[in-house]
């Protein structure tokens, strides 16, 4: 005699309840959706680059002397010290043209306090780059 897995059907009505066994899969769903969300909103952030460049060797005569190395400090009240010398935001940019003019091998060295809002730390970083230094680090 064969069993039915149907609740009603004659054969259950028997003797004896039989129940079907079902996996429930609502609560895998409702996780794979809110991974899907997380994966979403996290994607836009891993995207984003910071152009490096690593420096590649020259065929040219080798320089025995080092190059200039400049302290490019920005501080919480939005100022800045180029080597120790205190720049009003709008004498930086031509400060920092003249610098790679005078020498283009400088490094410029971008340092911020603490305290300091980071989109003066970025518009810095970025007008180094636009006035032409090519070695640029930051701490």
């Amino acid at each position: 005699m064969a069993a039915s897995v149907f609740r009603d059907s004659p054969s259950s009505s028997r003797g004896g309840h039989s129940e079907v066994a079902q996996i429930n899969i609502t609560p895998l769903i409702d996780v794979m959706l809110v991974l899907l969300v997380i994966f979403m909103m996290a994607t836009p952030m891993v995207t984003g680059r910071i152009d490096t460049r690593i420096p590649q060797p020259h065929d040219g005569p080798a320089s025995t002397d080092p190059p200039r190395q400049v302290d490019l400090q920005v501080d919480g009240q939005g100022r800045f010290r180029l080597d120790g010398i205190a720049l009003a935001r709008a004498d930086l940019p031509r400060a920092l043209g003249d610098l790679a003019h005078d020498d283009p091998r400088a490094i410029v060295r971008i340092s911020a306090n603490a305290d300091a809002d980071y989109q003066d730390f970025a518009w810095t970083l970025a007008e180094a780059q636009r006035s032409g230094i090519r070695q640029i680090a930051w701490q």
